[in-house]
């Protein structure tokens, strides 16, 4: 891989100024495990700054048309550098090349839903004069920013889920502080620059660099933050939420995504979907099939086509266009799946492919004979591993799926139209996908949770009704 487009070091930008730290932290390549370049760490000096900087360009108009312009040039530029980019993400993600393209398109594609939401930003008539001695009264509602947003990301899609959070936040007529992932900061710092280039005014968006759980006490202590949306773990929403008083909080928070497999479905594609969507990314993404029920008519035809097109994968260098399946994040990652597999086994669950690791490198894993109970079934593996059991009736299978703490989306192959609407009912998630798997996301439908999966919706639209106040006119003639 080539590391030609980066520098070896990169700054803060605050105000719409890059600045460089004396402490540094390494980014490496997943892969070979080379530090491709090194990125400042922010300090609370640095977090007050940013907040400063963001509250100072509030005051300066930057109308709905204008953040259309802006975050359109920005899509565009997003497009023109894809391969460039791409590259950076296969580093520093160990993300296939494949998934890096589709990535850079997707986000281009958020910041060009955001664009036309900016202008579709809207109130409503309120008829208070129906009420009685209100007859000479007039009221409409109008959207208004929240002001400064704190945006937190993760690793495992460092660019588009930035660009979920930048995008709306500008759109709706904020500013943003964005903290991305220590692992991953590269995207995000590009991005900067992207939107810089497509003329965002200054202080509009900051980049704070370093350590995510000081920074993150830095962001939630400061009182002039307005609202804060992170992508992360459970644990660490807790503290955000538990920390941020009565102040907004959009949480997108962990998830063991469960995807139904019925009697009268495609065995042979709902097979090698499953098996896709259980280890893109070496299974690092929220809604990774983790949990497959499968009904016993049609389990040992399903598992074996499932096995097949598991073993099938290819796993090894990321660059590689052929790869299907990189590094994990980290080796330590690798190992903690290691271990809960291990564990599993040593409980009882049967390996019917996978279960070996090499360094960072985990490969793509079945388990059977599971017990619900098992960490591999109860907690989120955020690694390539998927659990396959059976059930026999329609309202066991909905209660396995919902004996779980998360609830962010679950996948259904049938053809019955009855059960598809009774599991749309039944089924305790923020999305149901019928016919594919939990895995299926497009950036501008609602995306979220419920129970420990979060709170709040992204998808451009959906996302600045958070970062939004409503606001109630009367006139009175």
């Amino acid at each position: 891989m080539n590391n030609v487009l980066l520098k070896n070091s990169y700054g803060l930008f605050i105000g719409g100024q890059w600045t460089e730290k004396n402490e540094k932290l390494p980014v490496l390549n997943k892969y070979s495990q080379e530090v491709i370049a090194e990125i400042s760490v922010a300090e609370e000096s640095d977090v007050n700054a940013s907040v400063e900087a963001a509250k100072k360009a509030l005051n300066t108009p930057f109308s709905p048309y204008e953040r259309f312009e802006v975050l359109t040039k920005a899509s565009e530029l997003l497009l023109e550098q894809k391969e460039t980019i791409a590259n950076v993400l296969v580093q520093e993600v160990g993300k296939p090349i494949g998934e890096s393209i589709g990535e850079v398109e997707r986000a281009a594609l958020t910041l060009e839903v955001s664009a036309e939401e900016a202008k579709r930003i809207h109130g409503d008539g309120v008829p208070v004069e129906s009420a009685p001695g209100s007859e000479n009264r007039k009221a409409v509602t109008m959207k208004t920013p929240v002001g400064v947003v704190a945006a937190i990301t993760p690793f495992n899609v460092p660019l588009n889920l930035v660009c979920h959070k930048v995008g709306p936040g500008l759109a709706a007529g904020n500013s943003v502080i964005l903290k991305p992932a220590e692992e991953t900061s590269l995207s995000a710092i590009l991005l900067a620059e992207i939107f810089e280039e497509a003329g965002l005014p200054s202080g509009r968006l900051n980049v704070l660099t370093g350590e995510g759980s000081e920074i993150g006490g830095y962001l939630t202590a400061n009182q002039e933050i307005n609202m804060y949306t992170f992508t992360g773990s459970p644990r660490v929403g807790q503290l955000i939420r538990g920390s941020t008083g009565i102040r907004k909080v959009a949480l997108e928070l962990g998830n063991n995504s469960a995807t139904i497999v019925h009697r009268d479905a495609d065995i042979a594609g709902s097979a090698i979907a499953a098996a896709q969507k259980s280890f893109n990314n070496a299974g690092q993404v929220c809604i990774s099939v983790q949990r497959v029920f499968v009904h016993e008519d049609i389990y040992e035809l399903f598992l074996e086509n499932m096995i097949e097109a598991t073993k099938a994968l290819k796993v090894g260098d990321p660059a590689d266009a052929s790869t299907n399946i990189g590094p994990m994040i980290a080796e330590k990652e690798a190992i903690r799946v290691e271990n809960w597999v291990n564990e599993a086994v040593s409980q009882g669950a049967k390996l019917q492919a996978g279960g070996k690791r090499e360094g960072v490198f985990y490969q793509p894993t079945i388990l059977t004979n599971v017990d619900p109970e098992m960490k591999v079934c109860r907690n989120e593996v955020f690694g390539p591993v998927v659990a396959v059991d059976t059930y026999r009736e329609e309202d066991e299978v909905i209660e396995k799926v919902n004996d779980s703490e998360y609830g962010l989306q679950a996948g259904l192959f049938t053809n019955d139209l009855r059960f598809a609407m009774k599991a749309a009912e039944k089924i305790e998630v923020g999305g149901l996908i019928i016919n594919d798997t939990s895995g299926y996301r497009v950036d501008h439908m609602p995306y979220g949770g419920v129970k420990k999966s979060g709170t709040g919706k992204e998808g451009p639209k959906y996302a600045m009704e958070e970062m939004t106040e409503e606001k109630l006119i009367v006139f009175q003639s």
